[in-house]
């Protein structure tokens, strides 16, 4: 059976492609409510997992081995080759890790426009704050968690993930979407100001890519806003349409939660001024 990377990228058309990247520990199919109102909207959009995810939820997380040990380079070259299969370059949504891969794209030219969703921190941020250190410390408390796929546990996810609403919701989204996550793109981003030739540097000074949209939750705990904040001005240095969106009262969970609409809404809304539809 096909997984998501490969079944998600057969079919293009003249609509817009938009590419929906997922982040760790949420299946690719997180973003069905997503990929069903872009395509309402007149996009062709897809939405593949990373290297070594199941097709499915339960596909993922009975077969971890094969989600792990792979890095942000890996995650990187992947999605650069569902790119090319498209007929011109796509939008690029992503959450949390896809956030910063995302970025990445974009700064490479290989993309018209990104919206980075409570993105990860890339080189060069240099807050770190005690809540994502906590919420990332069931892969740092293993150093051995480098090379293998660590899941969470409801309580975990609530705290990472679900603080912003109540406990039967996050239980409920932990049930329904998470997946092992390989602990290698973490360990990578803690070292990335440490190491000259991070993957998860990214180019901030490109002066010709498309417009980015930064988007945090003032509740996150993986994410807080002081890293999405810090993010921002690591584009100081490039005239390029870079702008930040704020959701005071959303955690981390913001894009698959009861108020993903808000979310999802407000993309559209951002890509409908920035973004020409003749791309």
């Amino acid at each position: 059976m096909r997984g998501p990377s490969e079944r998600n990228v057969m079919a293009t058309s003249a609509a817009t492609p938009v590419v929906f990247i997922h982040g760790l520990w949420l299946h690719a199919t997180s973003w069905n409510p997503w990929v069903e109102l872009f395509r309402e909207h007149g996009y062709q959009p897809i939405a593949p997992g990373w290297p070594g995810d199941g097709a499915t939820v339960e596909e993922s997380r009975a077969n971890p081995e094969a989600i792990a040990n792979h890095g942000i380079d890996d995650v990187v070259e992947h999605y650069t080759k569902i790119i090319a299969n498209l007929d011109t370059r796509p939008i690029l949504v992503g959450h949390s890790f896809g956030g910063m891969i995302a970025q990445k794209l974009l700064g490479q030219d290989l993309a018209a426009a990104a919206v980075a969703i409570d993105a990860a921190q890339i080189k060069g941020v240099l807050p770190l704050p005690i809540s994502a250190l906590r919420a990332t410390l069931p892969v740092f408390k293993n150093p051995g968690n480098v090379h293998h796929a660590v899941s969470l546990t409801a309580q975990q996810f609530r705290f990472a993930f679900g603080n912003a609403i109540s406990e039967q919701e996050s239980d409920e989204l932990f049930t329904r979407w998470t997946i092992p996550a390989p602990g290698k793109p973490l360990f990578e981003a803690a070292a990335a100001n440490f190491n000259p030739h991070s993957p998860a540097a990214v180019d901030t000074a490109n002066e010709v890519r498309g417009p980015l949209l930064l988007m945090m939750g003032g509740k996150d705990h993986t994410v807080p806003e002081s890293v999405t904040k810090a993010t921002l001005k690591q584009y100081r240095h490039s005239a390029a349409v870079t702008e930040i969106m704020d959701f005071p009262d959303r955690a981390h969970s913001l894009t698959i939660d009861s108020g993903w609409r808000t979310v999802a809404d407000a993309t559209l809304s951002w890509l409908d001024k920035n973004v020409s539809r003749a791309l």
